[in-house]
């Protein structure tokens, strides 16, 4: 082992001394022991589930195909007209799904759309581009160019855009005057779905039409609010909301609920003067008021930047007590 050296002083101007360049990278740094370098995870390989599941859902769809060729052939060999019946029947059919699969293809791509134009919204603001901007406002005019109540608001931001100097103006006056009433269109198709989830809950008597009652009304509610925003959502839609709307609620914490959320709506000790199935109701339908609002942020074509998000609290409240 060698012998520790003792400590020394030396001037700042003394020419001995040299700065070491900063490291290139992480691992690069010399103070940093190997052990402690953070590596991110490699990602995983989904491609071998999707050609398992590609293949299952082939072999599925080609057995059923088969099935009904045997049976359509088979009718036409014995009795030619019902055979030309079920032709006819199987077209039909096969035409209902295509529109359905067409149906459900454009309600993503609309969420899709939404999604791409709230992220570049969020650069435009961090960034302060006007270009960015610009595109953004272009997209969000086409986007609700077939909203006949959003004329107006169209023309005004037509009319003061070249007064707007830069991103953060622009931007501004975009979710002030295209997105207020909006919002309150969507808030209150919150209220009246934690309106109806109370009220649901507090009155079906057998627990499970009460849980069908709830998801029933929460995914009627999460629709009506991505279709306030232009995101009118067929089933696959419906699907990937809700797992947006989930993965929001456990990004943000927001799934618990509070007695402060309680007190909001029921006030002071009040939960346990009330029968309980209607204390089961106000807080299922607390708890619908919180998904809502997530819904909300998750379909809004931009952030939540210079109009304030609705408060939980106050939706709730205004929701539940005395019926809204």
């Amino acid at each position: 082992m060698s012998e520790r050296q003792k400590p020394r002083v030396f001037k700042a101007d003394d020419p001995v001394l040299t700065i070491a360049p900063p490291p290139s990278s992480i691992e690069a740094d010399p103070l940093l022991p190997e052990a402690e370098i953070l590596r991110a995870p490699a990602p995983r390989r989904a491609g071998l589930w999707t050609i398992f599941w590609a293949a299952v859902f082939g072999l599925i769809s080609l057995a059923m195909g088969a099935a009904a060729y045997d049976f359509v052939t088979g009718l036409i060999a014995s009795r030619a007209w019902l055979g030309w019946i079920a032709v006819g029947l199987m077209a039909i059919i096969a035409a209902g799904l295509l529109i359905f699969t067409l149906r459900e293809v454009a309600g993503l791509s609309r969420l899709q759309r939404i999604d791409g134009l709230r992220s570049d919204a969020e650069l435009a603001w961090e960034t302060l581009d006007r270009k960015r901007a610009d595109d953004v406002r272009d997209r969000l005019t086409a986007l609700y160019r077939s909203r006949p109540e959003l004329d107006r608001s169209r023309a005004l931001i037509n009319e003061r855009a070249g007064d707007s100097p830069d991103a953060d103006a622009l931007l501004t006056l975009l979710e002030r005057e295209t997105l207020r009433d909006l919002d309150a269109e969507a808030l209150e198709a919150v209220k009246t779905g934690a309106r109806s989830v109370a009220a649901a809950t507090a009155l079906l008597p057998i627990g499970l039409l009460d849980a069908a009652a709830v998801l029933f009304l929460n995914v009627r509610m999460v629709r009506r609010v991505a279709a306030t925003y232009g995101g009118r959502a067929g089933w696959l839609g419906s699907w990937r909301l809700l797992k947006q709307v989930a993965f929001h609620l456990a990004a943000t914490g927001a799934i618990a609920l509070g007695d402060d959320l309680l007190g909001a709506v029921l006030g002071g000790g009040a939960l346990a003067k009330i029968s309980r199935r209607a204390g089961e109701g106000l807080l299922n339908g607390a708890l619908t008021a919180r998904i809502g609002v997530a819904a909300m942020e998750v379909s809004r074509p931009l952030p939540y930047r210079k109009l304030s998000k609705p408060s939980v609290k106050k939706v709730a409240a205004a929701a539940l007590k005395r019926g809204g």
